[in-house]
This record gives C-alpha cells, structure tokens and sequence, in this order.
C-alpha cells in the first residue's frame, strides 16, 4: 500500500449549514489525508449527506472555511474543485433506461473528456472491477452487486483524486458488498482518497479513521480501534439471561445496558467492582468478558444519547 501522505487533501473549518432556521450540519471541523478512507458515520438526518454535498460543490456552506485539494471554496472555482473529485450517490448514480456505455458517454460529456482519453479511462476501469460483459445492456437489468461497480466506475471517469461515496452498497447483498469494498481497498492502494459514508459497522472496521456524526454535529474522530477503547477501555461484558425475567444489575452502578438480541452487553461504572458483580448475577446471566464492536460504538455515541 502506498503510504498516506500527510497533508490533509480534505481540510473543513467550522462548517454551518442552514435551510432556513434549521441548522443541517454545526461548527463541523476535521481534515483528511491523501491514501485515507475516511467513514462518515451517523444516523439518518445526522448531516453526513449534506456534508458531502458542500465538500462536492453541489450545495453552498452557510459559513465556515472548506478547501479541496489544495483549492479553497470561493464564489468561481467550484468547477476547479468538481475536477478532483468523485461523486457517487446513495440514490441516483445511474441511468436506468440506459445502456452501460450510454451511462459513461453521458458522464464523459459532463466533464468534457477528450475521446481518447474517455475510451482509455473506460477500458481501464472495466477491467479494474473485471466486467467483460456487453456495454449495450441496460443497466436496469444489472444485478445490484454489478450495477454499484459500474456506478463506481463512472464516478471514477475523470480520475479524480477524491472519491466520495454516500451509502455505497445499500441494499447490496454481502458477497457483493465484500467485492466492492475491496476496490475501495485498492483504490486506496492505488492512492485515491475514499470519503465513505455506510451504515453497515463491519465495513467501517475496513476504514482508517472514521468521524461520528450525531444531530448535524461532530462528536468524534479516530480510529475504529482508539474509538473502541475510548469509549468501553476493556471492560464490556455480554449477559445473555438463563432464566425467564431475570434480575438486572442496578442502573445506579451500570455505565452502559444496551440490548442486542436476548443479549446485553454491560459496562460497570468506574469503581465498580466487577467481578463481584458478576458472582453475583451468574444465576440469571451467563456472562463473558467481550470485546466491544463499532456497533456497540455508534450505539453508545451516536444513538445513545436519542435513548
């Protein structure tokens, strides 16, 4: 893999979006470095898409500074920057009605690709995902795996350096989201940036760092495994109920009850002594030692505080 350069290709400062009196995104400020694939994970409404929309040049900031690779946003340059990046949307990437290449000489003449340079990029990237199928088949008879690569693939038509992807493989069946994110892996290998968004919390493992939403603000940044130890340190437990209508820990000593299934994954409070605890409720519960999950992350940080 190539090594990550450090200076950030993405650098957002105290961004505000407004429609009206609703604040869509708050004061949000991170960056990202070039080679990172960087989550971007909230619950729906969090103003993960909107976010991307402002650092895409499809929608204005309210306030705030934002510069792409280098460029800053300023009345003028908007397409200066769309040539650096990429845009895949969680719901409209594609044609449907059209052919496969319908779709990419649709987006080669929205960037105004020269032909030779149209035709080499698109043989390369067909046999980047592999597909050796006829360019003449509509895309609406496509299974979902399929038509998601081919969405990335004219997303990627212009080689930009930044590549972002909102909800990629939603409604994609697993085999086929495992196939997609390793192209994201190797684009990454490659050098391209990847700003992701997904509510699937095993392929946010796969990031390198990865930024909480929550309510149009951010509320934290780092990576999948500093997240995990931050938020739980290394005292999660699963307690899963032998017995019908068990007795619980009291809320009084308990950081963290969240249900899962029939199961709960429990955290004492600081000063707590666990193992007493566990001696205790042993009779209701078969209880382990576990380590915590980005679920059990995005459900303490994210939902938890809507609970």
């Amino acid at each position: 893999m190539k090594q990550k350069d450090n200076a950030p290709i993405v650098d957002v400062c105290n961004l505000y979006v407004r429609f009206g009196d609703f604040c869509a995104v708050r004061d949000v400020s991170f960056s990202v470095c070039a080679g990172e694939i960087f989550g971007f994970l909230g619950a729906n409404g969090a103003g993960k898409t909107t976010t991307i929309r402002v650092l895409c040049g499809l929608l204005p900031a309210s306030d705030g500074r934002v510069v792409i690779d280098g460029h800053e946003f300023v009345n003028g340059n908007a397409n200066l920057i769309k040539q650096s990046v990429g845009y895949m949307s969680q719901h409209f990437t594609l044609y449907d009605g059209l052919s496969i290449k319908e779709n990419f000489d649709f987006a080669a003449a929205l960037r105004d690709l020269p032909e030779s340079v149209y035709l080499r990029r698109r043989r390369a990237l067909l046999k980047f995902i592999g597909f050796d199928e006829k360019l003449s088949t509509v895309v609406r008879d496509l299974p979902g795996g399929i038509k998601q690569e081919i969405a990335l693939c004219v997303a990627l038509l212009h080689d930009p350096k930044i590549i972002f992807l909102d909800e990629p493989t939603a409604g994609v069946a697993p085999v086929s989201r495992q196939r997609f994110w390793s192209l994201i892996k190797k684009l990454a290998s490659d050098g391209k940036t990847i700003f992701v968004t997904t509510h699937y919390m095993d392929e946010a493992e796969n990031c390198d760092r990865i930024a909480l939403m929550r309510a149009g603000e951010l509320i934290a940044i780092d990576s999948p495994k500093n997240l995990k130890q931050q938020t739980f340190g290394d005292t999660l437990y699963n307690f899963t109920p032998r017995v019908d209508n068990p007795v619980f820990p009291p809320e009084k000593i308990l950081d963290i009850c969240e249900p899962y299934g029939r199961h709960w994954h429990i955290r004492f409070r600081d000063g707590i002594d666990a193992r007493a605890q566990i001696e205790r409720y042993k009779k209701y519960f078969d209880i382990k030692k576990i380590s915590p999950s980005l679920e059990d992350v995005f459900i303490r940080l994210v939902e938890g505080q809507n609970r």
